[in-house]
């Protein structure tokens, strides 16, 4: 795994891009310590599954409104108009 520091990082970071295509992981040094790593999408798809529903998803497993359920149609206050 190759290994560069932040700026050089900036300064190819397209480089690093198609090194990730290719499948080579690289190693993001801040003053000296790792910080981030660039790895291929499949890699990162293993590491990080997308199992999180969508909200539409989340919407059509409301169950719904029970039939025993009953509004309290007496005001809240009385108005003075």
């Amino acid at each position: 795994m190759r290994t560069l520091q932040v700026r050089d990082a900036k300064a190819g970071f397209s480089a690093l891009v198609e090194a990730a295509e290719r499948g080579e992981p690289t190693t993001i040094t801040r003053h000296g310590r790792p910080a981030a790593v660039i790895v291929p999408v499949e890699v990162a798809r293993r590491l990080y599954p997308d199992d999180t529903p969508n909200f539409a998803d989340f919407l059509m497993t409301f169950p719904g409104i029970p039939d025993d359920t009953e509004r309290d149609q007496t005001p809240a206050r009385s108005v003075d108009l």
